[in-house]
């Protein structure tokens, strides 16, 4: 299988759902969807039956092979899967230290990682005869991933959006609405992400027969952070079938961006049963600096309950939850996926975190020595690549989880970068 993966795109009759070497040495979540104390259903009683419903029928899919080729055959014809695991050299040769390798999520149709999820969960919708589908999104790539699915499925998309995310990601917004989805603007509270999720919350809440609410993170309440989660793992698959090709050896380091966390805990899956040997690093948003705004909730947060998990979350003493702020949209969220709380009780992945000015710093010189663009989050896993790379050895290999391209942040790249 290594060789194919490296060489050919998936093959139809892969195995989607087989987790079976991870799951040898790390099994999570529990029955009750709890990561260790994280986790769990912390929903209203009109949500019950809905989230009992898709654990049910997400559970059945697991064992159905026209579930599992029906989602391989789209990832490979129309994702284009496997993205390629791309050799830096010139950025390694700068550095003089690691060989960095990206794997390249940006690579993807519709230019980032959240199209694996939407396409596994939209075929959820379908076989639970759903018709009408909602979405929260930040950055605008999860809603751009939802409005293509959903486009391509003949599906009614309604996707919620802050006002400020609006602003800031008006190119998304404008492909969301040429696929033929209603983008709802959200004026509450910071006009963001979370902001978003709660309105789709709403809206799941009041429509709960006829409506799939597609998550776009491992967030909210279980089956979602197992269920994305399992549809992003092929990340991590196809990246150490592919660095066993081309290197030979396992990484050393894999660092991923973490805002809510799917991108990370796609790549980061398939490696934590070798915890032991290949160090994971998650990178979360500094933001100004965290002395001041930031989105650093596993560094700087607390236990908490947010859009029905426990997690952990910036809140105040009262325990109401305060404004993140990252200069990336993806990762300006004040919470976190309830699997990456648990990984770092473990011990199994360690996380920092990356300022606003670093990660643009990184972006910059990724753009120059690679002619790669990528967006605003992936770009904070690039500056801890950057800074950790000289401290290696020259055969020591780094991957990195490209989850994004650039195009979408251009407006705030020129603002920032004076171009």
């Amino acid at each position: 299988m290594i060789a194919l993966y490296a060489a050919i795109a998936l093959p139809i009759t892969f195995n989607f759902f087989d987790f079976s070497m991870a799951q040898t040495f790390y099994s999570a979540p529990d029955t009750t969807g709890h990561f260790g104390s994280f986790g769990g259903k912390f929903i209203p009683e009109t949500l019950i039956k809905n989230a009992a419903d898709l654990e049910a029928e997400y559970l059945k899919a697991q064992h159905d092979p026209s579930f599992s080729a029906a989602l391989t055959k789209l990832l490979r014809d129309y994702v284009g899967r496997p993205t390629p695991l791309y050799h830096a050299e010139r950025l390694s040769k700068t550095l003089q230290g690691a060989q960095i390798y990206l794997k390249r999520e940006d690579l993807c149709h519709t230019g980032a990682h959240k199209i694996n999820n939407a396409l596994g969960q939209v075929l959820l919708a379908q076989r639970m005869g759903k018709k009408r589908v909602i979405a929260e999104t930040g950055a605008g790539q999860h809603g751009v991933a939802t409005a293509t699915v959903c486009a391509l499925f003949d599906l009614a998309c309604i996707v919620y959006m802050g006002e400020e995310d609006i602003r800031r990601q008006a190119p998304n917004v404008a492909r969301m609405k040429l696929l033929g989805a209603e983008v709802r603007a959200v004026s509450s509270g910071s006009r963001t992400l979370k902001d978003a999720t709660s309105e789709a919350i709403r809206d799941w809440m009041n429509n709960p027969e006829e409506t799939f609410y597609i998550i776009g993170s491992v967030v909210g309440m279980h089956p979602y952070p197992m269920m994305v989660r399992d549809f992003q793992a092929i990340i991590g698959k196809e990246t150490r079938s592919q660095i066993m090709a081309q290197a030979g050896k396992l990484p050393d380091v894999i660092t991923a961006c973490v805002g809510g966390g799917s991108n990370a805990v796609g790549m980061f899956y398939e490696f934590l049963q070798y915890a032991a040997q290949i160090e994971l690093v998650g990178v979360e948003a500094a933001g100004e600096g965290l002395n001041g705004r930031h989105a650093a909730s596993l560094t700087l947060g607390t236990p908490g309950v947010l859009h029905g998990a426990m997690t952990k979350l910036l809140q105040n003493e009262d325990g109401q939850v305060q404004e993140a702020h990252s200069i990336s949209a993806g990762l300006d969220y004040p919470g976190v996926g309830p699997e990456h709380c648990y990984l770092q009780e473990l011990g199994l992945v360690r996380y920092t975190s990356v300022t606003d000015s670093e990660a643009l710093l990184a972006l910059e010189t990724l753009a120059k020595t690679e002619g790669i663009i990528c967006a605003l989050e992936s770009a904070h896993a690039i500056h801890y690549a950057i800074t950790r790379a000289p401290e290696m050895a020259q055969d020591a290999v780094l991957v990195v989880n490209l989850s994004g391209r650039g195009d979408k942040d251009m407006e705030t790249i020129i603002r920032e970068l004076a171009l």
